[in-house]
């Protein structure tokens, strides 16, 4: 009885630790986005580049911003394990440092809640 106890305590230790689902890793070094230093005429178009490495398809639920200086779309679909994803970004050019941040909703297992804050930073100049 007292193995068995040992070994139930061992087996729900591990299943609590081992953390199974959608799991998001960002490209972007300590989930910063940095234009630089930019002009007006920049596009203002980037790209947040993310890998599931789960082992369950990743959802992207939402993506708020800051501001509406930035027009946002995200996946449509389910990133499976592995595979990459984009969010994509269109940020209104105006002279000025850009300091933003985004909040993303997600199902990741590896994020408090799901929700994952993403920054901005950089410098618009004329």
């Amino acid at each position: 009885m007292k193995n068995f106890l040992i070994l139930l305590l061992l087996l729900l230790i591990n299943t609590t630790f081992a953390q199974t689902g959608a799991k998001i890793e960002f490209k972007d070094k300590d989930n910063t986005l940095d234009f630089g230093k930019v002009k007006v005429s920049d596009s203002g178009l980037r790209d947040i580049s993310f890998t599931n490495t789960g082992d369950a398809p990743l959802i992207v639920l939402n993506v708020h911003s800051t501001c509406g200086c930035l027009v946002i779309e995200k996946p449509k679909s389910p990133i499976l394990p592995g595979k990459t994803g984009i969010i994509s970004l269109k940020y209104d050019m105006h002279a000025g440092p850009i300091r933003r941040s985004l909040t993303i909703e997600t199902n990741a297992v590896n994020a408090d809640g799901g929700r994952i804050l993403f920054k901005l930073r950089g410098e618009v100049t004329e």
